[in-house]
């Protein structure tokens, strides 16, 4: 039912690749990536919007996953009506934010989720209660860690029951970590040994929202990161080129 947590669970590494509203999605998520990662918090696309898209890709290997603008109840709401089997909340910072937000994520009696009937694609069930703890038991749900607050709060965070990835938000840990931008900084790099040791204690995932320039893929994974999204554009444009040369 999801195959991107799947992949998780059995401690392998998930990789997917960003999209948007306008994106040939149905290409992309049958191109060999494990989840297509949708942003409404910065770019122009409203989660409303994705209903074309996310539904484009049903029946393909990846699974839709959307970044809300902020931990409100009535966004992860929207984002999960629209399919979404997973869902990404920025600038989580404390162990009441984690709560709220896997609540918002889960139906009763694990959460609070409001039903809009069955959405999304998570198989074939005999009644809705099926449906509900299927949905609650591989829902994807990913706070990001961005902020000097949440580092102070790490543990606590990741013993709230219920995340499965606490993604690193590069651009904005840096800032907060007082070298912004510097990826290959002590300071930054350690920053990321920490939260990883952090969630191997208790089982969560390490990710990263995107690949920082000057660190290499093997020394995440190597650290214990699990979980990261790269671009596509340069991978496709390749591709034609070497498509266009055979013909040529």
């Amino acid at each position: 039912m999801n195959l991107a947590k799947d992949k998780l669970k059995r401690g392998e590494a998930c990789i997917g690749t960003t999209a948007g509203a306008t994106s040939d999605s149905r290409f992309l998520s049958g191109a060999g990536y494990d989840f297509l990662l949708f942003d409404t918090q910065h770019s122009p696309d409203t989660i409303k919007g994705l209903q074309r898209p996310v539904a484009a890709m049903r029946g393909q290997h990846a699974i839709p996953i959307i970044r809300v603008g902020e931990n409100r109840a009535d966004q992860i709401c929207y984002a999960l009506d629209q399919g979404a089997k997973g869902i990404i909340v920025p600038m989580v910072n404390n162990r009441k934010e984690a709560e709220d937000m896997v609540s918002w994520c889960k139906y009763p009696f694990d959460g609070v989720r409001s039903s809009a009937g069955m959405r999304g694609e998570w198989g074939e069930f005999a009644n809705y209660r099926e449906y509900m703890d299927a949905v609650n038991e591989q829902l994807l749900i990913i706070p990001m860690i961005e902020t000097v607050e949440a580092m102070e709060n790490l543990d606590d965070m990741l013993s709230v029951p219920g995340i499965d990835v606490l993604l690193v938000g590069p651009s904005d840990l840096s800032i907060n970590l007082g070298v912004p931008l510097d990826y290959t900084s002590s300071t930054y790099t350690e920053g990321l040994q920490t939260i990883a040791a952090a969630c191997a204690k208790v089982g969560v995932v390490p990710g990263m929202f995107f690949v920082p320039p000057g660190i290499e893929p093997s020394w995440l994974i190597e650290t214990g990161f699990k979980f990261f999204t790269l671009p596509w554009q340069g991978w496709a444009a390749e591709g034609i080129k070497n498509g266009l040369a055979e013909v040529g």
